[in-house]
């Protein structure tokens, strides 16, 4: 079963993403670009407030790919809405060049969720054929910039506590057929993240969350 979900992550993620890396990005054009981007994702892509997930040090290939998506309506994200139509092809690469070039920084992991998220991130939950995170995500967090897999560590808690249950309200949509929803699914055809979070507690994810928080 890990070994599957796996497989559907490289190949979904690798597919959905292929298109949008043709345009080379600048990222001294898209330090200037990403200005308006500051008030909530800092001028550095360090956020200061939990809920507005940080961009720094993020892969051009995801930060383009998650810009095309919400322009699009693949994701919804309503405190975006209308901020992207604007942006042109160049200027999405240009953007996304700006934040990765940026340097992350880290949070504090609570002591008490620590272990826990760590047992997850690096060996799954075999009872619920959940595979270790850092298989896709690397064992610092670091992510898989040329398979398009997302830099997680260092990220707030708060947002990746959100994301989690935004795929798993995306599972839940699928088995009912819910169309209207702030459920997320733009993980691709093969539904990997949908498919992992649906088997995730409340309280896994809030450990899961703390511990990435904090890696680096």
């Amino acid at each position: 079963m890990m070994k599957k979900v796996l497989i559907a992550v490289a190949i979904s993620l690798s597919l959905s993403q292929a298109a949008t890396a043709a345009v080379t990005g600048d990222a001294a054009a898209g330090k200037t670009k990403s200005a308006p981007c500051a008030a909530c994702h800092g001028p550095d892509g360090n956020s200061a407030a939990p809920t507005f997930p940080k961009l720094a040090g993020q892969s051009e290939r995801y930060l383009t790919k998650q810009i095309h998506d919400i322009k699009s309506g693949a994701r919804s994200v309503p405190a975006m809405a209308g901020q992207l139509d604007n942006l042109s092809e160049q200027d999405i690469a240009d953007i996304a060049a700006h934040f990765s070039s940026q340097k992350g920084s880290v949070n504090q992991a609570k002591p008490d969720l620590a272990t826990r998220g760590e047992q997850i991130f690096r060996a799954g939950i075999r009872d619920k054929g959940i595979p270790a995170c850092m298989a896709c995500h690397a064992p610092d967090g670091a992510g898989n910039a040329p398979a398009g897999f997302p830099r997680l560590g260092g990220q707030h808690a708060d947002y990746i506590t959100a994301q989690l249950k935004a795929y798993r309200m995306g599972a839940d949509d699928d088995a009912i057929g819910r169309k209207e929803t702030a459920g997320r699914s733009n993980d691709g055809d093969a539904k990997p993240m949908r498919a992992i979070a649906a088997h995730l507690s409340d309280n896994e994810i809030a450990a899961l969350a703390s511990y990435i928080s904090g890696l680096h």
